[in-house]
């Protein structure tokens, strides 16, 4: 408290509650997955198995994979609670009163609700065992270095921000909810849910779309795919000429558009969601108690966006890359590719891993040779993968 300042003989009594000072709790490494998803390793108390987890703010809870559950032995709990995705509603149980051991840091009294992640562990080709989200960020400031590819845990407090960069202020329920702009056919302002568990640019609703119209006529939407919460979506993938983040802008970016069928964004109150393949070209500072993220830019700020098309939807299956969904008149369904196919090579290079193959698919434009294994033969495909920046008017 700072008492009895005098200002031209007026007495002013001053008085500050002072935070106390962030202290840090444990430092330890992370890896990315396809589209910035951050995995983080913990254990469960009591089980030995190291277990993988998406660091997620678009998740109001902390949750478990069923077959993670069934494999561990953990006592399941009934609940009337629904959760909602992009794909679907359902009913879940719970694994009560858990603790989460991550490295220098134990997290106790955790309810996870279990959920089905089959699907996104062979979309990654890497076990997904559960998805961290609100239960854990409400209690601490979370850092997040995207070019060492290192997190920060601190106790909630005053903290120092480093210069060169830039504090959102979101709203916060659950999940924050941040301002962006976008200018395609005429600026708007939206409010996106800041999901860092979701490996795409930019996803809006064709609601908000629609009514805004946000974009240029003409331009051209492809169909693809996304896979969460209840199996596979069907969605548009487009350009936007321009988003601007807090005072960040960027050009020309790649952006998804779909049916929100069960109102994940609550439209008209919130537009879509900002991923985290845009908000990895930033460090983040993550900081629930104060209802504020830091965001500065890092080396990954000026990096191209992936601009390449191809219309192929493939998944890992008993270490095989399997090909399982064709969009129709897409480069894959032109260059030949059937269900079933077993993606060998691409462009010669024989990997067998689903993130190399997806790596190079986004990062290859024009003709790519694939070999594919299709009724335990070998067949060469090409695919004419396209640039979705040539296309942008009928």
């Amino acid at each position: 408290m700072i008492a009895g300042l005098f200002c031209f003989g007026i007495v002013r009594a001053q008085e500050e509650f002072i935070q106390p000072q962030a202290t840090l709790i444990s430092r330890f490494p992370f890896y990315q997955l396809g589209g910035g998803i951050v995995i983080v390793q913990g254990v469960i108390a009591g089980q030995t198995d190291t277990l993988n987890f998406v660091l997620d703010t678009g998740s109001g809870g902390i949750s478990l994979d069923s077959s993670t559950v069934d494999r561990l032995k953990l006592p399941l709990s009934a609940s009337g609670r629904i959760i909602r995705g992009l794909n679907g509603l359902r009913q879940v149980s719970f694994v009560n009163r858990q603790t989460l051991r991550l490295p220098g840091l134990e997290v106790e009294n955790l309810d996870f609700h279990v959920n089905d992640y089959e699907l996104l562990s062979r979309v990654y080709g890497l076990h997904i065992d559960g998805i961290i989200g609100f239960s854990f960020l409400r209690r601490y400031i979370v850092k997040v270095d995207f070019e060492l590819d290192m997190m920060e845990i601190y106790t909630p407090g005053s903290l120092k921000y480093p210069r060169g960069g830039y504090l959102l202020r979101p709203q916060f329920t659950t999940l924050p909810v941040q301002q962006a702009f976008l200018n395609d056919h005429r600026p708007i302002t939206g409010r996106f849910i800041f999901d860092t568990g979701a490996g795409l640019n930019i996803l809006l609703s064709e609601d908000f779309v629609s009514d805004s119209t946000v974009f240029r006529k003409g331009r051209i939407f492809y169909p693809t795919q996304a896979e969460g919460l209840g199996g596979k979506k069907q969605m548009s993938l487009g350009l936007v000429k321009e988003i601007r983040v807090g005072t960040y802008k960027f050009k020309n970016v790649p952006v998804h558009v779909f049916s929100d069928d069960y109102n994940v964004t609550n439209y008209p109150q919130m537009g879509g969601l900002i991923g985290n393949d845009l908000m990895r070209r930033f460090n983040m500072i993550i900081n629930y108690p104060d209802q504020i993220i830091h965001i500065r830019p890092n080396k990954h700020f000026i990096e191209p966006f992936d601009y390449s098309y191809t219309g192929l939807a493939f998944y890992l299956y008993n270490g095989q890359v399997r090909v399982e969904d064709i969009m129709v008149g897409s480069p894959a369904e032109k260059a030949g590719f059937q269900p079933g196919d077993i993606i060998f090579s691409v462009d010669r290079t024989i990997a067998r891993d689903i993130k190399t193959y997806r790596n190079m698919f986004q990062n290859s434009l024009g003709r790519v040779p694939v070999m594919v294994i299709r009724n335990n033969k070998p067949l060469l495909l090409t695919m004419d993968v396209k640039d979705i920046r040539k296309s942008r008017r009928r």
